[in-house]
């Protein structure tokens, strides 16, 4: 059974790193910004918790796979993300932010069963997609467009 200090942790950490993903979306205006981030990776964090909590308590009763409740997150947030992706004549808007959420529920079940390594790295690196990655993309279709 896990502690009360340990689910604070988890709880926390969580909070912190999606955090991070969300004010990447909210300083570049996006709809789904900082809270969502943050409650979606909550949620998510809070729902593989409870999971492990069920297990716990009914590992001697009978068989349960506490997996079963953290795929119903993920299909849950392909529904939400749906929600953010808009499209108009330019084209379609809304794709990062609806795959940076999927990523942070990701997270949020991560630290939730204490895989804190994984979730700190899936971070870093979706903040090194987000942020350094635009910058690379701005390069390279600039220097497209200059040539026709």
């Amino acid at each position: 059974m896990l502690s009360d200090k340990d689910i604070i942790v988890r709880l926390t950490l969580t909070v912190v790193l999606s955090g991070l993903i969300g004010l990447e979306r909210q300083i570049h205006r996006r709809t789904a910004g900082l809270r969502t981030h943050i409650l979606v990776s909550l949620g998510s964090c809070l729902i593989m918790l409870t999971s492990l909590y069920v297990f716990d308590i009914y590992k001697d009763i009978t068989t349960l796979d506490p997996v079963r409740i953290a795929a119903g997150v993920i299909t849950g947030i392909g529904f939400l993300g749906a929600g953010t992706i808009i499209r108009d004549r330019e084209g379609v808007k809304g794709l990062t932010t609806a795959a940076s959420l999927w990523v942070v529920a990701g997270i949020g079940l991560a630290v939730g069963c204490g895989f804190q390594q994984a979730a700190v790295y899936t971070t870093i690196l979706s903040l090194v997609v987000l942020f350094f990655l635009r910058y690379i993309e701005g390069m390279i279709f600039f220097e497209e467009k200059k040539k026709a």
